[in-house]
């Protein structure tokens, strides 16, 4: 392939998980940091792309990239997604146990020839207090935010960022079924909603504001609890912040967790909501 065809297709496909920052050219509705070592970023841009983006009409800017979540970057959405945890891996994971091909391939041993150098494998935390105050500066003014699935453990990373986003991660138990319950049916999120079952990871939580505002819950029906946490978790809950609105909602690890018809009703209402529409 020619050099200029192979930069040309690479460019291409960047800019699937790139923001389009063109001085000058308006933004999309709604910027979306996605993807980390344990949610591929693909299964969340064909989830959010179908449930929100093509089937209510707003524009999502998707990246994986955690420094563009900055003030300058913000400037000019009306909407921040986030479904990311909060680590990254700057010197490499220390197995290959999160790869899809290292499960479809059965757990092989990995020999290379030279040797490939044997990675750090430890995490760190990205966002660095300037981001978690352009995170509470953009919701504050009027922004909106739908936070989802592990960003929670984001809250555990930055007091700003937690204080927007109402809670910090206290974990989950291996993926297995659990029902989704609607608390509140008279909130403008859970219009025509009802409870449904999914196998999904079960997220805990210490939740930090009003339980008022909490109006979806998990439940392990199966009576399996997750540590001395119990059976059941906050799901969703949502507030005014200042100017703006805040929503969570924790499922979401898998894209047919994404597409259950129930929880697609939850984030087309979520967005409406956040936008004022609902």
């Amino acid at each position: 392939m020619a050099p200029s065809r192979r930069t040309a297709l690479a460019a291409l496909a960047g800019s699937a998980l790139a923001p389009r920052l063109a001085r000058g050219a308006k933004k999309a509705t709604a910027f979306a940091l996605i993807g980390d070592r344990y949610h591929n970023s693909d299964y969340i841009r064909a989830g959010l792309t179908r449930n929100i983006a093509k089937d209510l009409g707003v524009s999502i800017d998707f990246c994986d990239e955690t420094s563009n979540l900055n003030a300058e970057t913000l400037d000019g959405y009306e909407m921040l997604i986030v479904l990311r945890d909060g680590m990254i891996w700057p010197d490499g994971y220390p197995d290959e146990s999160s790869n899809a091909a290292w499960v479809a391939t059965g757990k092989p041993k990995l020999e290379f020839d030279p040797p490939t150098p044997p990675a750090g494998g430890k995490p760190a935390f990205w966002m660095k207090p300037p981001q978690g105050k352009a995170v509470r500066q953009f919701v504050d003014n009027g922004g909106s935010a739908l936070f989802l699935h592990n960003v929670t453990h984001v809250g555990l990373t930055d007091p700003d960022f937690r204080h927007v986003l109402g809670a910090a991660y206290a974990g989950h138990p291996p993926i297995r079924r659990f029902k989704v319950k609607v608390k509140n049916a008279n909130h403008p999120i859970t219009k025509g909603v009802r409870d449904f079952l999914i196998t999904d990871e079960q997220h805990y939580m210490e939740y930090d504001k009003d339980p008022k505002h909490v109006f979806l819950e998990t439940v392990n029906e199966d009576g399996l609890p997750y540590r001395n946490q119990g059976t059941t978790a906050p799901a969703g809950w949502s507030y005014d912040y200042g100017k703006g609105r805040v929503c969570y909602l924790s499922p979401g690890h898998m894209l047919s967790v994404l597409w259950n018809p129930e929880y697609t009703k939850l984030q087309q209402n979520a967005v409406r909501w956040l936008r004022r529409k609902a």
